[in-house]
């Protein structure tokens, strides 16, 4: 499962040997905190999906790994099953304008980005 790694500086997306597969990246993520605009929760991350899936892998309703193409940028997407996820908005991050990932502690993250 996807790691979330928050220090005063950056948020690191730290993922294992077999997402980092699935996602077809080889590094992990990481998201200087100034570049984070808005932190929201949500019970379903599959709402948030936009554009077309390349390169991802994804099987409907089970999980959905990788980046995402719209006309508008990229996004990241670490969605599984129907499971309580955080969608972080970005601005100014070279790779991506959105990463959506499934966590547990989504509503710790949250807190700790508003100090």
């Amino acid at each position: 499962m996807v790691s979330l790694l928050l220090d005063s500086t950056q948020l690191d997306v730290h993922m294992n040997a077999t997402e980092h597969a699935l996602s077809f990246r080889k590094r992990n993520i990481s998201i200087a905190r100034s570049q984070i605009t808005r932190v929201q929760l949500t019970d379903d991350a599959w709402t948030w999906l936009r554009g077309v899936p390349e390169p991802a892998t994804v099987i409907p309703s089970a999980f959905a790994i990788g980046t995402w193409k719209f006309v508008g940028g990229k996004d990241f997407a670490l969605i599984r099953r129907r499971r309580p996820s955080v969608v972080i908005e970005l601005e100014g991050h070279p790779e991506f304008q959105r990463v959506i990932v499934t966590t547990r502690h989504g509503f710790d993250l949250v807190r700790e980005l508003a100090e």
